[in-house]
């Protein structure tokens, strides 16, 4: 599923990730995947549909993979933390 582009998701706005997907699909990329965790994985989601539905025609979920990840907080106890992977692909 490893694919060039890779695109993490965080805390900016959709439309700054909706234009770094559109910029790598412009370009020779037939292929972006959009990585997010947490809180970010809501964001990554809208992303995906966004440029889907209103800006791309001819674009569509190639794959989606989820995992968990356990991650050490500064006081020494872990956690676990949801990741999503969303490959999106030129038609």
């Amino acid at each position: 599923m490893e694919s060039g582009n890779v695109i993490y998701v965080g805390k900016k706005p959709v439309m700054a990730y909706c234009l770094a997907v559109m910029t790598a699909m412009k370009g020779d990329a037939s292929e972006v995947t959009l990585m997010a965790r947490g809180r970010a994985i809501s964001t990554a989601v809208d992303v995906a549909e966004v440029v889907r539905n209103q800006f791309l025609t001819g674009v569509s979920v190639k794959d989606i993979s989820i995992g968990t990840e356990e991650v050490e907080n500064e006081d020494g106890s872990k956690r676990n933390i949801s990741n999503i992977a969303i490959s999106l692909a030129k038609d």
